[in-house]
């Protein structure tokens, strides 16, 4: 799908969506192409769509059908915004919950952990040393993450910040001033952290026991 789009975009020719894979407005597209070479390619990319989207529509229940055989699965799916194909990803990908001490460690891993940075903590004033009052300068997520956990905390995120238990602390923050980004960001790691907890405790998520676990 990726390539089928690289086609178009490298000739300026705008494709955003989903339209461009429909079955019924292929040849519209193909039309749009100007050299015969590039039509003959994204035919060619076509056909492979044709035939690996049944493929991985099979592969998705095949997924599905056995993330449904855990035990954890219904505890993480009761968490708000994780649907049944992130929670097979999290259960495919993490295996058990206790391999992380701590919701931090959780963070990193998912590659929500904020990176800081420091020249140093100590300084000399006047022949003593003392601890610096420079604030600790921060750089970021942390680079060295599962990208695909990433993706699934972060898409949770987006929705969870429009409605849902999630979504009035996600509104305060901003009203106190907070840039919407990180408080998206915020969110993502409350769900976060709350997922791992409920995994760990083997529980159903609860919205009136819901604290906030990230700050």
């Amino acid at each position: 799908m990726s390539r089928l789009k690289a086609i178009y975009r490298g000739r300026a020719i705008a494709c955003p969506g989903h339209e461009i894979y429909r079955q019924d407005q292929r040849q519209q597209w193909l039309r749009k192409l100007p050299e015969r070479g590039a039509k003959e390619r994204a035919g060619y990319l076509y056909e492979q769509l044709s035939v690996l989207r049944p493929l991985r529509q099979k592969a998705k229940l095949a997924m599905l059908r056995e993330a449904r055989r855990q035990a954890a699965y219904r505890w993480l799916l009761s968490v708000p915004r994780l649907g049944p194909v992130s929670v097979a990803q999290l259960l495919a990908i993490v295996g058990t919950p206790h391999r992380f001490r701590s919701k931090r460690q959780f963070w990193t891993y998912v590659g929500l952990a904020v990176v800081t940075r420091t020249s140093a903590e100590q300084e000399v004033v006047q022949g003593v040393l003392r601890r610096r009052r420079r604030a600790v300068a921060t750089r970021g997520l942390n680079r060295n993450h599962n990208h695909l956990l990433k993706r699934v905390f972060k898409t949770a995120a987006t929705s969870a910040c429009r409605s849902g238990p999630f979504a009035a602390a996600y509104t305060l923050r901003v009203k106190r001033g907070m840039d919407p980004a990180l408080a998206k960001l915020t969110t993502a790691r409350q769900i976060a952290a709350v997922t791992l907890s409920l995994w760990k405790r083997g529980e159903l998520f609860n919205a009136e026991r819901m604290k906030l676990t990230a700050t």
